[in-house]
């Protein structure tokens, strides 16, 4: 356990999650790792399963290039033990003279070292982003 009385893994998950939004892709590239497995869901261009840090990162660039650099993620609250985090979050963005502002669940499975080895990101309004990013 960390010294906030928090689990070490919701520490990592809210690190991860600010170098998200800072474009630190050297701290993510920590807290990542290599093999890792990014299923997003959907019928939108964004949508599929993303197999290793590298194409991870190329859909982290499709989503800022597909939103001009306006899409970000809030987090409301991070849930996490040894093996499994379930972050709660707001997504916003624009496009194409559209807004996007929806919640999410993003579920994680780590490996032995913290690391986030497998991601899937549940929307409450998969119809509205997909529509968003169409």
């Amino acid at each position: 356990m960390a010294t906030t009385g928090q689990h070490v893994n919701v520490e990592r998950a809210r690190r991860a999650y600010e170098a998200f939004g800072k474009g630190d892709m050297a701290t993510l590239s920590e807290l990542i790792t290599e093999d890792t497995v990014w299923h997003i869901g959907g019928k939108s261009p964004l949508s599929g399963e993303y197999k290793g840090r590298d194409a991870v990162f190329g859909f982290f660039g499709k989503l800022k290039e597909e939103s001009g650099g306006t899409f970000r993620l809030e987090v409301h609250d991070i849930l996490a033990n040894d093996e499994h985090g379930a972050v709660l979050v707001r997504s916003m963005g624009e496009r194409k003279g559209k807004k996007w502002d929806g919640r999410s669940v993003h579920i994680t499975h780590a490996d032995s070292e913290g690391r986030t080895k497998e991601f899937w990101a549940f929307e409450e309004n998969q119809a509205g982003l997909d529509e968003f990013f169409a």
